[in-house]
């Protein structure tokens, strides 16, 4: 079986990538993903099944981004299955302090451990086995990291870098303005249409996560940028017969640009525009929710526009309001800085204020 994925080698693996991208509707990227983190957990627990171990090290740990067969990848099915259904608390445990000898972040472990959670729950919905071994095993505490995003100044030196006056510097440039004007994410932009973008009403028609789709407004500045772009884009459209006439974002040969491509784009016009090299086209995301809520849009509108299915996940950008209005507070009430006049004592935590009954 040399050659062979996990994934094909495994009937239960196979049949939870094909629940998650056909019955729960993620995207097959996503699903990808799911299989890398299974497939690394299969290697551990190969590892450990060979060596009699409860804590082994695994034959051959993949890393994330692998395709090719694994050690596992090489195992009957049902040799590969019963390993997955014979996982019990320990074993993940075990499997938790693996990863963290091996130095995988906070934020890694929790999202492999996301994983197994997800997978263990469908083989108990499928009576496969009869509890879920991964709800006894607390995820790893997050360090609490704010979003990065942009001052308004940098991102406008960004969206002016790309040249207007070529077709792929038109195209660049209308794929940011889209990116910061709406914060949609890079796979919802790749995945627009010709026909998502209503001028007439000023609005996209986006498919997010997990195919839900929904309705952003785009500004009018953002729409000329991608009218303009569209002139461009038409005219080489016509001389190309292999140009995709459904797709808004092409690439040179006028098929659908991926995400990579997009990053790419980005890191060329940081490096033009003398940008930190670190930021990502999520930025722009972190940055258009960041800015509306500095200029006063409410945390639910922010919600719907940004397209989060919790109002938690929403929160974190009052963080960076908070701090930029208390920045605002410091640098600007007249009582802020002012020292104690003498005999006067400055009120500290553990004093009790003096209450005057009238």
């Amino acid at each position: 079986m040399v050659g062979v994925t996990m994934e094909e080698g495994s009937a239960i693996i196979q049949q939870f990538l094909s629940y998650l991208e056909f019955e729960k509707r993620f995207s097959q990227h996503t699903a990808k993903c799911y299989g890398a983190d299974l497939r690394q957990f299969g290697d551990f627990l190969f590892g450990a099944s060979e060596t009699g171990m409860a804590h082994a090290e695994p034959i051959s740990l993949t890393p994330d981004h692998a395709g090719p067969a694994t050690a596992v990848a090489t195992q009957t099915a049902p040799k590969l299955d019963q390993l997955f259904l014979s996982a019990d608390v320990t074993t993940l445990r075990s499997y938790l302090a693996f990863l963290n000898e091996k130095q995988y972040s906070k934020a890694t472990i929790a999202r492999k451990l996301a994983t197994l959670r997800s997978f263990y729950k469908y083989l108990v919905r499928t009576n496969r086995i009869t509890s879920n071994p991964v709800t006894a095993v607390r995820t790893p505490k997050q360090d609490k990291k704010l979003p990065r995003f942009l001052e308004y100044e940098e991102v406008k030196r960004l969206l002016e870098t790309p040249p207007a006056d070529t077709w792929l510097g038109a195209r660049d440039r209308a794929i940011l303005e889209t990116l910061y004007s709406t914060g949609i994410r890079v796979s919802e932009l790749v995945g627009l249409n010709m026909d998502d973008i209503d001028f007439l009403g000023e609005v996209m028609h986006i498919r997010g996560k997990g195919k839900k789709e929904r309705i952003a407004p785009i500004s009018s500045t953002a729409l000329q940028v991608i009218q303009h772009y569209m002139e461009f884009r038409n005219k080489r459209a016509q001389s190309n017969s292999n140009f995709d006439s459904k797709v808004l974002f092409v690439n040179k040969h006028g098929r659908r640009l991926s995400t990579r491509s997009v990053r790419r784009k980005m890191d060329k016009y940081l490096k033009m525009a003398g940008l930190d090299p670190a930021i990502s086209p999520h930025t722009l995301r972190h940055s258009f929710a960041t800015h509306m809520l500095n200029n006063g849009a409410d945390l639910r509108s922010v919600q719907e526009l940004l397209g989060h299915q919790s109002l938690s996940t929403t929160q974190v950008y009052t963080h960076l309001t908070t701090k930029k209005l208390k920045d605002v507070y410091e640098s600007a009430h007249p009582r802020e800085d002012l020292e104690p006049h003498e005999g006067e004592t400055q009120f500290h935590e553990h004093q009790t204020p003096i209450h005057h009954h009238n």
